[in-house]
């Protein structure tokens, strides 16, 4: 290490050893090791693509393809950037970008499965053959993170994940526990209702509009030529899934799935009661006549009690009986946060960006110190009028307006996270009692091109992996927009972010898109927790409704170096600051690889 001395790289792992409960001389001797570029099992080494020949019908299944290396981009530095850049980079910091987990119990009664029959090009995403299997997914995600924990490009350490929002999908204080529980690395078994049975509409013969994977013939999806997978089912939510866990500290923010209902409105009492019972929609009649005329503002009160009576009596067609749990009820506003602040200290941080402040006083983002010279900020962008786009209310606008007015005195590079885009931050709905102004996409992207130190935003919504370029007036300088897709729908990947001072003037982004471990060609009849999770992949890119493919991007929206001109001197940050953080980032990756073993 050429910043640190010798005396503060032997003081500095004794703190780090005693912090993490690790031997001195194994640590001594891992970070005097030189920092390597590693083979990251990643896209770069291979990608997953649609096989050319069709298995059945119209379904196809999955193979490995070759891997993609680093795009170039200047659109906001100007000009070409200087090849010899990459014989003097150093890292400054290397992330996991998560978004869209939707970790799903596809079993409550209180998700609308059969909305899909009345619209299902609009509602593509109601009852998805693969909503059993997210929790498989998510404990792949880790292990990719995992496996990540050294960059491609520096050998530099893995230092936190930060995830964009929508990492529940339904309100559900079960599937909040379950993601952060993955997260964690806790084992979940993702089953409610019934102990080692799944009750829902993927094997109930009315819901034509699901996939039936024990005998898909009598639905769309076995027209399609979806497989027949025996046993699928049960697998999915008797046996537990374990996760090893990240590696180091991650973060959140709200979606408007983990602030809404549906991720479009506020839930009501019926709601929250429904949710915990014992009846649940199976066709799309039923759920027209019993939970979508209550929400009609033309429907007479005593209509609603003759189908509330109706329905208590079993006489609604289309309602099946299930077996009620009180662990699926939905949650309150802050019970998210709460959540997260009840989740175990390692890998922390507590909370995961939020405090007890934030509970208490309601305000529902945060910043974070990831080093002294990176600040990242959790903004909250859900409407909670109605609508799954979003906006900025004026109180979070004006916080980060001032806090990035700070990052810009201190010479601090600055990261802003947000769930919703700008193609998607202009939600204007506002409650029938009033609000505070709403701040869209436009107004918000020229308020973070004033600060040169604002160099990305982070986000997702649109399950689209998507770099966007937003230039400052004059054509040189600004920041990237980095948008992931989702772990529910194909690609299922995920990013790598890694942020480097070329020392020559610029800034380099490296962003890496990371698919799940899982393998890419689903083996027949591997119904293991990895086998699951590859099948969710393969079933997730035959959702011929939803344009699959088109998720990807381009190949500028997937690895590409994104370079841009350095917001100030990066002589600033000193060679012995950053290798510090580096020990740090080091030794927690360490400690976790040690508890893993």
């Amino acid at each position: 290490m050429s910043g640190v001395s010798r005396r503060r790289f032997i003081a500095g792992v004794s703190a780090l050893a005693i912090g993490w409960g690790v031997s001195r001389q194994v640590l001594g001797d891992a970070l005097a090791l030189p920092m390597r570029a590693a083979d990251v099992p990643s896209t770069l080494l291979q990608t997953i693509k649609m096989s050319s020949s069709v298995a059945r019908g119209s379904y196809r299944t999955l193979l490995a393809g070759a891997g993609e290396d680093f795009i170039a981009r200047v659109d906001l530095l100007g000009r070409e950037a200087d090849p010899r850049r990459s014989t003097s980079r150093r890292s400054l910091y290397y992330f996991a970008h998560l978004s869209d987990i939707h970790v799903i119990d596809a079993q409550t009664p209180a998700r609308m499965d059969a909305i899909q029959s009345i619209a299902p090009e609009l509602f593509t995403d109601a009852c998805r053959p693969q909503d059993t299997l997210t929790t498989h997914v998510l404990a792949s995600v880790v292990d990719s993170v995992v496996a990540a924990q050294s960059s491609s490009i520096t050998g530099a350490p893995l230092a936190s994940a930060i995830s964009t929002g929508d990492s529940a999908d339904n309100l559900s204080a079960l599937e909040t526990r379950w993601y952060i529980d993955i997260l964690d690395g806790k084992d979940v078994t993702p089953n409610s209702g019934a102990v080692g049975m799944y009750e829902g509409p993927q094997i109930w013969s009315e819901a034509t509009y699901a996939y039936h994977p024990d005998d898909p013939m009598g639905d769309v999806y076995g027209a399609y030529g979806y497989p027949t997978v025996p046993g699928m089912l049960a697998a999915a939510v008797s046996n537990p899934v374990t996760s090893q866990g990240l590696p180091v500290p991650w973060f959140a923010v709200y979606g408007n799935h983990d602030a809404t209902y549906m991720g479009t409105f506020r839930a009501d009492p019926a709601l929250f009661a429904w949710a915990v019972g014992s009846r649940k929609a199976a066709t799309g009649e039923a759920l027209g006549l019993n939970w979508l005329q209550g929400f009609a503002t033309d429907l007479s009160v005593v209509q609603i009690a003759i189908n509330a009576i109706r329905e208590s009596v079993g006489l609604l067609p289309g309602i099946r009986d299930v077996t009620a749990d009180p662990a699926r009820k939905l949650l309150e506003r802050a019970d998210f946060m709460q959540a997260h602040l009840d989740s175990p200290a390692v890998p922390g941080p507590v909370g995961h960006g939020w405090t007890q402040a934030n509970v208490d006083s309601g305000e529902t983002w945060w910043s974070a110190d990831m080093t002294p010279y990176l600040r990242v900020f959790g903004l909250d962008t859900c409407n909670l009028a109605a609508g799954a786009d979003g906006a900025v209310p004026q109180d979070q606008f004006d916080w980060l307006q001032a806090q990035l007015e700070q990052c810009q005195t201190q010479g601090r590079l600055a990261i802003v996270c947000s769930h919703h885009n700008s193609l998607t931050l202009e939600n204007g709905a506002t409650p029938v009692t009033g609000g505070q102004p709403l701040i869209h996409a436009e107004e918000f992207i020229d308020m973070l091109l004033r600060y040169p130190v604002c160099i990305a935003w982070l986000n997702g919504h649109t399950h689209i992996n998507t770099l966007t370029p937003h230039l400052r007036e004059g054509g040189v300088g600004g920041f990237w927009e980095i948008t992931t897709a989702s772990c529910v729908d194909f690609p299922q990947q995920q990013q790598l972010v890694e942020l480097i001072d070329n020392r020559d003037g610029t800034l380099s982004i490296f962003v890496t898109a990371l698919d799940h471990a899982a393998p890419p060609t689903w083996t027949p009849g591997d119904l293991t927790q990895v086998g699951l999770a590859s099948l969710s992949r393969e079933l997730s890119a035959n959702a011929w409704l939803a344009d699959p493919a088109l998720r990807a991007g381009s190949p500028l929206d997937r690895n590409v170096e994104l370079v841009m001109p350095a917001p100030f001197e990066m002589s600033a940050i000193t060679d012995a600051a950053v290798e510090s953080e580096q020990m740090r980032a080091r030794a927690h990756v360490i400690a976790h690889r040690g508890a893993a073993s």
